[in-house]
C-alpha cells in the first residue's frame, strides 16, 4: 500500500492541484490528510490562496481514496458540511509490515504516546520530520499551505517499509527505511 499524507491546509487551496496530480502520478492508494483542513487560524494572517470551497471541492474530489482525520481547527460545523467522514482523535492503518497510527498532533504526539514498536504520524506543528526514539517512528509530514522553520509546503510518501518527506517541488527533505 502506498499512502500520500497531508496535514494543515488550512483553507488554503494553492498546492492541492500538484497534491492530486502527484497523488495520480505516484499512484496512491489512499490520501491522507492529517486534519485542519478550513480554518486558517488565529495566528495566520490571510493570505493569498485562502478559498474554503476550492479546499471542500478538493477534498470532495478525492473521497473515496481519502482518510481525513480532525484537527484542532476543525469545527463541529467544518464536519457538518463536509460529504465525507472526519475521525475524531487517533485512527488506526494495518500494512502488511506496520501498523500506523494516524492523528492531529494536538493531543497525540511524541511527548504523549505510550504504544511501543509503533509509528505515529501526526500533523500539527507544520515542521516535517522523521524521528526514531527508542522503539518508535515519529513521523510529521509538515504542512502543505503554511510551513514554519523556513521549510517549503511538504507532504510525505509512505510505503510498507520507506517514509519520504517531499517539498511541493519534489526535493526530498528527509527519507526513511522503517524497520
Amino acid at each position: 500500500m502506498k499512502l500520500m499524507i497531508i496535514s494543515d491546509i488550512h483553507g488554503i487551496k494553492t498546492n492541492l492541484g500538484k497534491i492530486k496530480e502527484k497523488f495520480q502520478e505516484l499512484n496512491c492508494d489512499k490520501l491522507v490528510v492529517l486534519g485542519d483542513l478550513y480554518y486558517i487560524g488565529p495566528r495566520n494572517k490571510m493570505i493569498e490562496g485562502y478559498n474554503i470551497n476550492e479546499v471542500e471541492s478538493f477534498l470532495e474530489s478525492m473521497k473515496k481514496d481519502l482518510i481525513c482525520m480532525r484537527g484542532n481547527c476543525d469545527s463541529d460545523v467544518d464536519i457538518t458540511i463536509s460529504n465525507f467522514p472526519i475521525i475524531n482523535d487517533l485512527s488506526l492503518i494495518m500494512m502488511e509490515e506496520h501498523d500506523i497510527y494516524i492523528t492531529h498532533g494536538h493531543i497525540y504526539n511524541e511527548s504523549n504516546w505510550k504504544k511501543e514498536n509503533s509509528i505515529l504520524i501526526y500533523g500539527h506543528l507544520h515542521i516535517p520530520f522523521i524521528k526514531k526514539i527508542e522503539t518508535n517512528y515519529y513521523i510529521n509530514p509538515g504542512s502543505i499551505s503554511l510551513p514554519r522553520e523556513g521549510y517549503r509546503p511538504s507532504y510525505l510518501i509512505l510505503e510498507e517499509k520507506k517514509a519520504t518527506i517531499y517539498d511541493i517541488d519534489d526535493n526530498i527533505i528527509q527519507k526513511e527505511e522503517l524497520k
